[in-house]
This record gives C-alpha cells, sequence and structure tokens, in this order.
C-alpha cells in the first residue's frame, strides 16, 4: 500500500474571464476542490489502481470531515491527526488564460504534524511512503516525515516548490533529501534548476543524479512530457499536445500514477508513460483531480 504523508488542502480556484482591473467585477469560474500534494497522489494512485492511503493534519471542522469523506470516496484509506487549535488548509490559485497558476497559501492544521501524532495503524500495511516536499521546509512537520520514513521503505518524494528551494538554499536542501534517502524523486524543471544551476534539463537530472547516487531521479518537463532513467541514461518520453486550462495538481498527478505503475511491477519507462498520458489529462481541465474518462494505461 501506497501511504502519502504531507498535506491536504482546500483550493479556492479562481480562473477570470478577462484582465482584473482595481474596483471592477469580473465574470469568470470560481470552484472549491480538493488538493493538497500528498492527497492528491494518493488519490491518484488509487484512481490507477493501486491500494493507498494519506496520513496528515487537519483542522477538527467542518472542513476536516469534508475531507475525510472526499477520500474515502476516492477509495483511499484516511489517517487524519485532528487539529482543534487550527483551520483545515486552504490555498487560493489564480488560473491565467495559459493556465500557468499562482498560489497564496496558508500555514494550515497540515503544517503542524508531530512525531508523536503518528497514528500507528497508518503504517500498518505500508509498503511505500511518498513526502510531499511542503513537509520538509519547516519543523513541524518535517520531523514526523522524518520519523515515518524510519517506518516505511523505501520513500519517494516530490521536492514542490522551485522559489521555496532557493529560499532554503540548494545545499541545504539536498541535505534534507539525503537524510530522507528517497528510492524516487520527481522534481520539475524549475526545481531540477534551482537544486543544480543548470537550465538545460538533462544536465540538471544527470547532476542530480550525481549528487543522489542512492536515488532514481525523473525530472517532469510540464507540457515537454518527462525525462526518465533507464540504463544509465536519461530517455525523453513527450507529452500529447493539449491545450492547458489548468496546471494545479498535474505534477501531483504524474507521481500518483507513476508510483502505482512502480508498485503494479511496471517498468520506470511504462510507468511514467501514463504518467504523463495522465498528467496532460489533467492540465486539461480545471482542478487537481478533475473528475472524468482519464486515461487508464494500466
Amino acid at each position: 500500500m501506497l501511504l502519502a504523508i504531507g498535506d491536504y488542502a482546500w483550493d479556492v480556484l479562481v480562473r477570470p474571464q478577462g484582465p482584473l482591473r482595481p474596483g471592477e467585477d469580473l465574470p469568470g469560474e470560481v470552484r472549491l476542490a480538493p488538493g493538497g500534494g500528498a492527497a492528491n497522489v494518493a488519490v491518484w494512485a488509487r484512481r490507477l489502481g493501486a491500494e493507498s492511503a494519506f496520513l496528515g493534519k487537519v483542522g477538527d471542522d467542518f472542513f476536516g470531515r469534508l475531507a475525510e469523506e472526499e477520500l474515502r470516496a476516492e477509495g483511499v484509506r484516511p489517517f487524519l491527526v485532528r487539529d482543534r487549535a487550527r483551520a483545515t488548509a486552504a490555498v487560493a490559485v489564480w488560473v491565467d488564460a495559459a493556465g500557468e497558476r499562482t498560489q497564496i497559501y496558508s500555514y494550515g492544521a497540515d503544517y503542524f504534524l508531530a512525531p508523536g501524532e503518528l497514528p500507528q495503524a497508518a503504517f500498518r500495511d505500508a509498503t511505500h511512503l511518498f513526502v510531499s516536499g511542503w513537509a520538509l521546509f519547516t519543523d513541524p512537520p518535517r520531523s514526523a516525515v522524518l520519523e515515518a520514513a524510519r517506518r516505511v521503505r523505501p520513500v519517494s518524494l516530490d521536492p514542490a516548490s522551485a522559489r521555496r528551494i532557493q529560499e532554503v538554499g540548494p545545499a541545504a536542501y539536498l541535505e534534507l533529501v539525503r537524510e530522507l534517502a528517497p528510492a524516487w524523486f520527481f522534481p520539475n524543471r524549475a526545481e531540477a534548476q534551482a537544486l543544480t544551476g543548470r537550465s538545460d534539463p538533462e544536465a540538471a537530472a544527470r547532476a542530480l543524479a550525481e549528487r543522489l547516487p542512492e536515488t532514481q531521479v525523473v525530472v517532469k518537463l510540464d507540457a515537454e512530457g518527462a525525462l526518465v532513467p533507464s540504463g544509465g541514461c536519461f530517455v525523453h518520453l513527450p507529452a500529447p499536445p493539449v491545450p492547458v486550462v489548468d496546471a494545479t495538481g498535474a505534477g501531483d498527478a504524474f507521481a500518483g500514477v507513476f508510483l502505482a505503475g512502480i508498485l503494479a511491477g511496471r517498468t520506470p519507462i511504462e510507468a511514467a508513460r501514463a504518467a504523463v498520458q495522465v498528467a496532460s489529462w489533467v492540465v486539461g481541465r480545471l482542478g487537481a483531480r478533475p473528475r472524468g474518462d482519464w486515461p487508464r494505461a494500466f
């Protein structure tokens, strides 16, 4: 079973129909949708056939209870720690005409998970741990994540934010990655560049592979697909051309589908090919977990 630890948040998606001017009203699309990087990965892994669970902290509030209902409806086992002092996390997501997103996040309950709060039942059936990179930037919840990684191996990690990597410092962040010792690492193009200083994605992938010799590095290239390690080199898997509506959660979908494939015994190339297809489908729709007839490659 894949256990994803980290963030569950509710996304308030805003997609205006034109440029916003101060003091004016503007029509557009406003939607409340489930999100959070770790939760997204758990949901997409389950949608592609893997047993999955989510471990994180939510508020003891309406949106925390709604989170549990939503995860159960997706077939994901929820292991939720309730926080009476803090609200369930929320993220404002501004989606522009090109589908690019800008996020404003709050420090909700998800940022305050402590090692002593980890439910033992969450680890009973877990055979793979996915860590959302947001959980490494501050402590808490970093100590809780590292404790979970001591209990479940192997581990996969998505670094989550190029900007936060630059704030922490690439060398310091790579030390955190080494402490976690992931089997799989899923940076996107900007994160790989932030960690290595290399603007060419393949050069960045090779540099990360050298700095993390025990880790398999998969670089997500957005509309250009992904770079996947195979036979000592990196193979480029292109993405199908699609009109971009919203890039929110596409990287999470990639990681969830990829891990579902690995857990099912697929090769990294097979798993990544399916992940690219699903991530491309996601960017053509609003939200991180759109419903519908997504590609079912395995």
